[in-house]
């Protein structure tokens, strides 16, 4: 419980001083903002996760290595520990044995109400065939077990973290691209050991769809919302603990293309963190549903450049921590207040000024 002491005593130290972020329009209610690392063993990192542990510490993970889709590519993870991100070590790779190698890709953390934190990931040549792998960690990050593949057509959370639901089942929103991008869902009800899964939810001939993100309603319902290849956010939803799905629409928010992430905060408001934009990776920007609309909140980057893939969690204390791809050379942590935020109307789609 001590990090997460740490990491409010840190929020009420930066929120009080009243930073430049803060006042900037679009910043209100960001009260950290900073690199997990400055230089790393590798040149190249993407598609970072963060959860936290059962003894309350932020623990991160991304991929990194040469580049995308090098052999040498592996699981990287940092721990939060006394306000401060310890130096990345490899948590995983894809070694199989002194001649064969092959990249790892998007791990995700998670932590459930009890038990272990589970690392998934995957391994192997492309998206197209790469398997799914699971770790998990005793001692919030410290040290992992060994890999353990996952069943012949179990993938794993694809790129967003699960939610637990009422009775224990951890569902995960998960997606191929061998045969045209498809979305379906996974779950498992003993963290890992055996599975079940949906059929492809989706048509990709009509939307190309992958990397699903998972919401919890008040009524008990299941929303999802994830990227796409026509140009706008998709969403579906669900009824019956994700075993069936609506047909999948799309949003008026855009989407060029680019992963995404999102939560349900403690108050019932979903908090999305995404590309506004129909092409590239900049801006990344945050908005809140609330009074049955989204909102614009925050724009995390602006400049040109990639800043991608993000991933975002509600540590206990309330906090909500967001983590991203920075140019594919960091991996950036952003700590928001969502009592703070300053909602704005987003008028037919359009960021306002």
């Amino acid at each position: 419980m001590r990090s997460v002491l740490l990491v409010a005593c840190g929020v009420l130290t930066m929120a009080a001083s009243g930073t430049a972020a803060a006042a900037e329009p679009f910043r209100e209610g960001i009260v950290l903002d900073e690199f997990i690392y400055q230089t790393a063993p590798f040149p190249q990192c993407h598609a970072s996760t963060i959860a936290q542990a059962g003894d309350g510490t932020l623990v991160a993970a991304w991929f990194g290595g040469t580049r995308e889709k090098s052999p040498d590519v592996g699981i990287w993870v940092a721990r939060y520990v006394d306000r401060r991100w310890t130096a990345p070590i490899e948590a995983a790779n894809g070694v199989e044995s002194p001649e064969r190698r092959y990249p790892c890709w998007n791990p995700v953390l998670f932590q459930p109400s009890r038990g272990p934190l589970l690392l998934f990931y995957k391994v192997g040549p492309s998206p197209s065939t790469w398997w799914g792998v699971l770790k998990t960690s005793d001692d919030a990050g410290q040290t992992w077990s060994a890999a353990v593949r996952l069943p012949d057509g179990i993938l794993g959370p694809i790129k967003n973290k699960p939610v637990e639901l009422p009775g224990g089942k951890i569902l995960c929103g998960s997606s191929t691209e061998h045969a045209g991008w498809r979305v379906h869902f996974e779950w498992t009800t003993d963290f890992g050991k055996t599975w079940a899964k949906t059929e492809p939810i989706n048509d990709p001939a009509k939307i190309a769809a992958i990397q699903p993100a998972l919401l919890l309603q008040a009524d008990g319902a299941l929303w999802s919302v994830g990227r796409s290849r026509q140009g706008r956010i998709w969403e579906t939803v669900s009824r019956d603990q994700g075993a069936t799905w609506s047909p999948m629409n799309l949003t008026g928010l855009p989407n060029p293309n680019s992963g995404l992430d999102a939560v349900t905060l403690a108050d019932g408001r979903h908090l999305l963190v995404y590309n506004h934009t129909p092409r590239g990776r900049s801006p990344l920007n945050v908005t809140v549903y609330a009074a049955g609309k989204w909102q614009a909140a925050l724009v995390l980057e602006r400049e040109p450049g990639e800043y991608s893939y993000p991933a975002a969690m509600q540590a206990q204390d309330g906090t909500v921590h967001i983590t991203y791809t920075w140019k594919r050379q960091r991996v950036k942590h952003v700590g928001v207040v969502p009592a703070q935020l300053v909602l704005r109307e987003l008028a037919d789609g359009q960021w306002p000024n």
